[in-house]
């Protein structure tokens, strides 16, 4: 059961910020991120007819404090990014849904792209950028641009947009522990081909970082090829060194 925290602006300032619909719900799931969040969140709020919602996984750290000092509305939920982010979703304002991960950063040019995206616009993603200076994570980052500009296939480090109604229409996220931006990408491809933002997202090296860059690239290659032969999410998490909540 979701448990709404408080919201962080109070007095007049409330009073107006709910009576103006916001265009865009930016909706941040996040699980333990540790003193980096304050920056990350900071970096996001008080855009104007831009709502922030985090929703927390459960965290035994602060995140959730903090979430309630930086964003427009915090929400605890049970754990899973894709609970949480249809958690978000449910309570967004905002014609648009933008899902961004709690290591990812926006540019200042992101923002500009949102509000000037072609009519008709159904869904999309953002090109990605790995904080690090080695040569393979750059790789690594122009071969997910291809391989998602090819596809029509986005991933959750591209911080995906969609609009609210076909986001609803498609049942938000499937409740699996792993790949939902990959099954929600299918469904939405149905619906219309992604519009493919050039601006990079910059996302953190830190999990290429901890585990080592061939080796997390080996892992990531091999979940993929058995998520598209089928293999169950809830096993591929636990490969991926993340254990599924008890359902």
């Amino acid at each position: 059961m979701l448990c709404r925290a408080l919201r962080r602006r109070s007095g007049v300032d409330n009073v107006v910020m709910q009576a103006v619909t916001p265009w865009l719900s930016l909706i941040v799931p996040v699980l333990d991120e540790g003193p980096a969040l304050e920056s990350a969140l900071q970096a996001l709020a008080a855009r104007p007819g831009v709502e922030l919602i985090v929703v927390d996984g459960g965290s035994s750290d602060a995140s959730l404090a903090l979430a309630q000092q930086w964003a427009d509305l915090a929400l605890s939920a049970p754990r899973g990014r894709a609970v949480q982010m249809n958690a978000g979703a449910t309570v967004a304002r905002g014609q648009w849904l933008l899902f961004v991960h709690a290591d990812t950063r926006l540019p200042a040019q992101a923002w500009q792209e949102l509000e000037q995206l072609p009519a008709g616009s159904l869904w999309g993603r953002f090109d990605v950028r790995i904080d690090d200076p080695h040569w393979l994570l750059a790789l690594v980052g122009f071969m997910m641009n291809w391989r998602s500009r090819l596809s029509g296939i986005a991933t959750g480090d591209q911080a995906m947009f969609v609009r609210r109604e076909v986001f609803e229409k498609l049942g938000g996220f499937p409740d699996i522990a792993l790949m939902e931006d990959i099954a929600l990408s299918r469904k939405l491809k149905a619906q219309g081909r992604p519009v493919c933002l050039r601006t990079p997202v910059i996302t953190s090296a830190r999990r290429w970082l901890r585990h080592g860059i061939w080796p997390t690239i080996w892992l990531m290659w091999r979940l993929r090829a058995a998520y598209f032969f089928g293999a169950d999410p809830d096993a591929l998490a636990l490969r991926y060194g993340y254990r599924p909540r008890s359902r």
